[in-house]
């Protein structure tokens, strides 16, 4: 059955990593089942292909959205700005704002989001907007505050420091927390928020923001526009550019200037990240020859699985260890004094940041200059999200994206073994495109190989990113700024050894 080997999968691959409550453990049980029933009955019904049964096919099932600002702001640029962060170092040069943009006035959902803008030549520079995962995990939890916004959290849970390879170096960049619920995002309690929380109203809930807070900040209407994230944001993010495609198209004018779209470590197929992640960890090591001679033998990774397959991919014993870079430290708690502390070290990471970042955006302090609702409980990731099943692929939404001329870049990170690099290719294998540019290294200024990339007809982009797990602006932020520039330029990274 389906839903019994993708449950068993999904579960195999969050490791000792996850750690929950039963209630929280329930509700993971939950939502995979249902995508898997779900996901099967599509399969089943399916005569003609992917394209008949993608949703994200036909543009005029967007047309019942705005064209310009819905809703009259309730909040203002002026407000909106952030004095300073409690515990921010000195000497920061560059302006922050954060608040809320009401997307559904009928049903009260708003977004909460966190801008930072360049600390030079910002009027000039691109317009970033990244979404991190989960479905429900928080883009100023993650994106911001331990991947690519401008500060980390200390270990004392009170104090920032700076990141030197920020993405506000080269663009401006918003972390908004989405879909509504998630992080200080808010959603009333009423049925329609409760039960339609999926793919499409996250993207169209999404979409509205930006109008919104186009209004907010008019400087930025017209300005190049990029979608970034990673993980569920393989999801997320064409999807959104879907809709901001389809929108411009329907009413003949550029509501947003949208450019590209840049994704890491995405999950795109649901059957393809089950094979490629067992097969990653069967390269890896992890899985033995004869566990992984088994699982071929017994699971075809589509609708048809059964529990064959199931025994088969549980067989193998695979230890302990960080499932999203699966040769980092791992936090630990000192049981006697409560201190969180990582269980060897890797330079320039620290597996325990989410603790520390937990601490600080609960500070009372904190909320009042985020401008957040007063005494917010912040979670890093909603455990009870309701979230609705999305498509089985994106990768024809994806192909659309790369036919109508937008630039779409995928990378990698090679340690990671939730949305892997060899789930990954299977996928881009998928999108079935000439290759023009063959595989190659490319190098950071300080002659350090980066990782690999190849391009492809329509100008698709595949990357990895060596040495870096499932967020690559924590393990490897250097490479990722580089790979960012690369990008936001239209060119390939480095090819050669710096001179």
């Amino acid at each position: 059955m389906r839903n019994t080997i993708t449950f068993f999968l999904s579960l195999l691959l969050l490791g000792a990593s996850l750690t929950v409550d039963a209630s929280q453990e329930d509700q993971l049980t939950r939502f995979i089942e249902s995508k898997a029933k779900k996901r099967q009955t599509v399969r089943a019904a399916s005569t003609n292909g992917l394209e008949e049964t993608d949703p994200w096919a036909d543009p005029s099932s967007f047309s019942h959205l705005p064209t310009k600002c819905p809703i009259p702001p309730a909040g203002t640029k002026e407000a909106d700005k952030i004095t300073a962060l409690p515990g921010q170092p000195a000497r920061v040069n560059f302006d922050q704002y954060s608040g809320y943009v009401t997307v559904s006035e009928v049903h009260f959902r708003e977004l909460f989001y966190y801008f930072v803008e360049a600390p030079y030549e910002a009027a000039s520079k691109p317009l970033i907007l990244w979404l991190n995962g989960g479905p429900g995990c928080s883009s100023l939890g993650y994106g911001a505050m331990t991947e690519l916004g401008p500060f980390r959290v200390n270990p004392d849970g009170k104090t920032l420091s700076r990141n030197n390879h920020a993405w506000n170096n080269l663009a401006n960049v918003i972390f908004l927390e989405s879909p509504a619920g998630v992080g200080f995002s808010y959603a009333s309690n009423d049925t329609n928020n409760n039960d339609n929380v999926g793919d499409r109203r996250t993207a169209e809930d999404t979409f509205v923001f930006l109008l919104n807070w186009l209004e907010r900040f008019p400087e930025y209407k017209g300005r190049d526009f990029y979608i970034a994230g990673e993980s569920y944001g393989g999801h997320y993010v064409p999807q959104l550019a879907t809709v901001i495609e389809f929108m411009n198209e329907l009413h003949g004018s550029t509501l947003i200037n949208l450019r590209g779209i840049f994704v890491g470590n995405p999950y795109l197929d649901d059957y393809k990240n089950d094979k490629g992640n067992l097969e990653f960890l069967w390269s890896h090591g992890v899985i033995s020859d004869e566990g992984w001679a088994n699982i071929l033998a017994n699971c075809t990774f589509s609708p048809s699985d059964d529990w064959q397959c199931f025994v088969a991919a549980h067989k193998p014993r695979q230890g302990q260890f960080d499932d999203y870079n699966i040769y980092a430290p791992v936090c630990l708690q000192e049981p006697l004094t409560g201190i969180y502390y990582s269980s060897s070290y890797l330079a320039g990471y620290d597996p325990c940041a989410p603790n520390y970042v937990e601490t600080y955006l609960n500070n009372l302090e904190v909320q009042e200059a985020l401008h957040t609702r007063a005494n917010t409980s912040w979670t890093a990731c909603d455990a009870d999200l309701p979230y609705n099943d999305g498509p089985v692929t994106v990768v024809p939404t994806i192909s659309r994206l790369i036919k109508r001329g937008l630039s779409v870049w995928l990378f990698s990170g090679d340690m990671d073994s939730v949305c892997s690099i060899t789930a990954t290719r299977y996928s881009v294998k998928d999108l079935d495109l000439p290759v023009t540019k063959p595989w190659r290294p490319w190098y950071t200024p300080d002659s350090e190989v980066g990782g690999y990339v190849q391009q492809y007809e329509g100008g698709f982009t595949f990357a990895s990113v060596r040495g870096a797990g499932h967020m690559v602006p924590t393990f490897q932020p250097k490479r990722a700024l580089v790979l960012l520039y690369s990008f936001l330029k239209g060119m390939l990274p480095p090819e050669d050894i710096p001179k």
